[in-house]
């Protein structure tokens, strides 16, 4: 049994939050953030925005472009580490705003390679014929877990979904080829966010520090370690399917640092405008950022019939994958 990407969509929030901005929240500036990161601005969720409501906006798009109806769904997944609540599941949530009455729904939590592991798990269902038609979701809220004090981390998120429509297909063309997870436990202290879970609850006798809801990152070590397993994670899809670099018409990775895209590019041969970026408009949406991005090639109709599409991300866990997609 083949899978066919059927629909993409994306949702962003309305509230742009720019460099010259930041200026006036902490010591940067718009040529500091822009050097390091190449990022110019980012999307903020409001007041009432959550990371379910981008999901569900974004699967509504997917599903339009995709033809399909709501009680269709067999699955509902979605990648996040900003759920609306640790439980239940935002995919639940996203489950009832749409009336996907016939879904199972579950969230994952693999940081920035959430989606990339949501596509790897929809193949599964689909190829052992447990699911016919799945929604993949990647969401983030990331600005509620960032320290706006912290010239290091604040610049970098932003907020938004991206979703996609996988199909169970009997036909071999316009499939998703295959997909590839790693993870690296041993460096998970390079890259997460430490409070509110059983190793510092709140409760009624003990107070949680602030500090501990905010993103920690060690950049530079993150750095060394994303642009190696992003390549790995590349070149592992490649040699599953007998493909070189050359045979790649678009390569989508992780939107997480203009410097980590370019050095991955590079590495990989693959640049100029067979590399898609738009970290300059929304900076780093961790599992969304791939979906995002992919939506917006496939509007932009970047995606050439039967050409092959490479996906690449990485993220704190040490959590990283691929997906190669003949379009």
């Amino acid at each position: 049994m083949n899978i066919r990407i059927t629909g993409t969509g994306s949702a962003l929030p309305d509230k742009i939050l720019t460099n010259a901005e930041l200026e006036q929240l902490v010591d940067t500036s718009d040529e500091w953030i822009t050097l390091r990161t190449g990022i110019k601005e980012r999307r903020i969720a409001s007041e009432g925005e959550y990371t379910s409501t981008f999901a569900a906006q974004a699967a509504r798009s997917a599903m339009a472009m995709a033809g399909i109806q709501p009680e269709e769904l067999d699955l509902i997944i979605v990648g996040t580490v900003t759920p609306d609540f640790p439980f239940p599941s935002t995919a639940c949530i996203v489950q009832d705003i749409l009336g996907a009455t016939n879904a199972t729904a579950f969230d994952l939590s693999a940081a920035c390679s959430g989606f990339i592991f949501g596509l790897s798990i929809a193949e599964k269902y689909i190829r052992s014929g447990a699911a016919r038609k799945i929604l993949v979701i990647g969401a983030e809220v990331l600005s509620r877990i960032v320290d706006w004090r912290d010239r290091n981390t604040c610049v970098l998120f932003g907020d938004g979904s991206g979703a996609a429509i996988l199909e169970a297909s009997e036909s071999e063309d316009h499939a998703l080829l295959s997909t590839h997870t790693f993870s690296n436990g041993s460096f998970w202290k390079l890259l997460y966010q430490s409070g509110s879970g059983s190793r510092n609850p709140a409760s009624e006798s003990r107070t949680i520090d602030e500090r501990l809801l905010y993103v920690n990152m060690e950049g530079n070590e993150v750095f060394k370690h994303a642009v190696r397993a992003m390549e790995e994670a590349a070149v592992k899809a490649l040699d599953a399917n007998g493909l070189t670099s050359s045979d790649i018409a678009l390569l989508i990775p992780h939107q997480a640092n203009r410097r980590i895209i370019d050095a991955t590019a590079k590495r990989l041969g693959i640049e100029g405008d067979r590399l898609f970026t738009n970290l300059h408009r929304y900076g780093n949406t961790s599992s969304a950022s791939i979906p995002i991005a992919l939506d917006e090639a496939n509007r932009q109709r970047l995606l050439a019939p039967d050409s092959k599409l490479l996906l690449v991300a990485f993220g704190g866990g040490f959590a990283y994958g691929s997906a190669l997609i003949h379009w």
